[in-house]
């Protein structure tokens, strides 16, 4: 059974960062930007978007590592050109929300249609799932440090000179991430939002 729940889990992780991904190259073309048209990442097709660490490697150790409790990953970044947006100090902030924005619509579909569909144990799972992992992804990406879409965000919204001292931070970025995951600093932050989240997604209509 361990390895059918890696199996669906993995696949829904597939899903839900081949939507995040979708939607900043989708709005980034939008803006003016053919990069991530022109690299074949405006699709939905999740093997566009596979990683060999973060979409693979790093699910897998961390379902092991949990005993099935938990399984996160990330796609391969779509790329974006940000010289080329119409208007890059504005369009920087909605290129990077829009993948967070993505997970929680989608999330907010997904809890419309479970509570409308017949309660089936496997069925269940599967949507509260993925509901689970939109929220997650959407919550975990809007944290402010690089390379997660909230430094893209803050960065749109300081001014330029602060902006570029902020994005040399990026180099070093994984590194930090890793560090207040490992010093449980991000749970305290995550945990309690996709709580909050999930309990309005999940009241009765």
């Amino acid at each position: 059974m361990s390895v059918i729940g890696l199996l669906i889990s993995f696949a829904l992780l597939l899903v839900s960062v081949s939507v995040h991904e979708f939607a900043h190259g989708w709005v980034a073309y939008k803006c003016g930007d053919n990069t991530a048209k022109y690299s074949g990442r405006l699709t939905l097709n999740p093997l566009a978007h596979i990683d060999p660490v973060g979409t693979i490697i790093l699910p897998i150790s961390l379902f092991i590592a949990t005993q099935g409790r938990f399984v996160f990953g990330a796609a391969k970044p779509v790329p974006v050109n940000f010289s080329l947006l119409r208007n890059p100090k504005r369009d920087i902030i909605w290129v990077g929300v829009s993948g967070p924005a993505a997970n929680f619509i989608f999330a907010v579909l997904l809890s419309l249609l479970w509570k409308v569909i017949p309660a089936i144990p496997i069925i269940n799972f599967i949507f509260w799932s993925l509901i689970t992992t939109n929220v997650v992804l959407g919550v975990f990406n809007l944290i402010p440090i690089p390379p997660l879409d909230g430094s893209r965000v803050l960065m749109g919204l300081l001014p330029q000179g602060l902006a570029k001292k902020y994005a040399l931070l990026e180099p070093y970025g994984f590194i930090i991430v890793m560090l207040l995951i490992f010093l449980g600093l991000f749970n305290a932050i995550i945990e309690p939002a996709t709580n909050i989240i999930l309990r309005l997604l999940l009241m009765p209509l």
